[in-house]
């Protein structure tokens, strides 16, 4: 397993952000979901999360939820995420599996984290998930030797930050703005502030999602931020594409300008 507190000290060696992406697992197929992940890799992504596919989403935007539907019908379940995460975390790059909360609490908190770890899972966002209700998969996470991420927001409080922070291991998410996913054409200022915010309260990596659309985007955000998180704009490359090679060719693509941009 590549942990996270490799993947930030390594980037900060070579004195850059960390590049992550995000793909849902079942899309554009089983199959296809790993390979796209293991196309970010290739092009330069340093940490892979593994969206689980919900039939009730709170964040995701259209674009997200055009893939989750996709691979919905496809039939992907748990156990399809955890191969999913098997294979990405097999080409060495961090791999996380971004979920809502009920899928685990159904699974079952430490059945969850413990074959999460034993498919080579780093850990696990929780975007759902609030610091009061957090301290069973805190628990069950800590038992598996798997890091747990939360989210911060332009709307947090101090002490709200305070309490998201203390509750993550691996970094802190901090979502760019208030609303749904999706590739912008700006990023919201208020991310710098929020980062620097964030940062007060906690030494682990700030990393920002949420809007990060091009190659100038990305490096915008590294410029302030740890890490930066693209993901409808990598789906958005999938679901356009005729089939499923050329959406690996695009994908590929976008990424490399993308990891070009967090080097810069």
């Amino acid at each position: 397993m590549t942990t996270l507190q490799t993947v930030f000290a390594k980037a900060k060696a070579d004195n850059r952000a960390a590049l992550i992406g995000y793909l849902p697992a079942g899309f554009p197929s089983k199959e296809g979901a790993v390979a796209a992940a293991t196309a970010l890799v290739e092009a330069g992504c340093d940490v892979i999360e593994i969206g689980l596919p919900y039939s009730d989403p709170l964040m995701d935007g259209p674009t997200i939820q055009d893939a989750v539907h996709r691979s919905l019908t496809n039939g992907t379940r748990i156990a399809d995420v955890l191969r999913t995460v098997e294979g990405v975390a097999a080409t060495g790059a961090a791999t996380l599996v971004m979920t809502y909360w009920n899928p685990i609490d159904r699974y079952g908190a430490e059945r969850f984290a413990r074959d999460l770890a034993a498919a080579g899972g780093a850990g696990t966002i929780t975007p759902d998930l609030t610091p009061e209700e957090s301290e069973p998969w805190r628990a069950a996470s800590a038992g598996a030797g798997i890091d747990t991420v939360f989210l911060v927001a332009p709307s947090s409080t101090e002490a709200r930050i305070k309490a998201v922070v203390d509750c993550c291991t691996g970094f802190v998410y901090a979502a760019s703005l208030m609303g749904v996913t999706g590739a912008r054409e700006t990023v919201n200022v208020a991310a710098e502030g929020l980062v620097e915010r964030t940062r007060e309260h906690t030494d682990l990596p700030v990393c920002v999602g949420l809007g990060v659309g091009t190659g100038a985007q990305a490096a915008e955000v590294a410029a302030y931020a740890d890490g930066v998180i693209v993901g409808s704009a990598f789906i958005r490359r999938l679901l356009d594409a005729p089939d499923e090679a050329a959406g690996l060719v695009s994908v590929a693509a976008l990424a490399e300008d993308m990891a070009r941009g967090v080097r810069r």
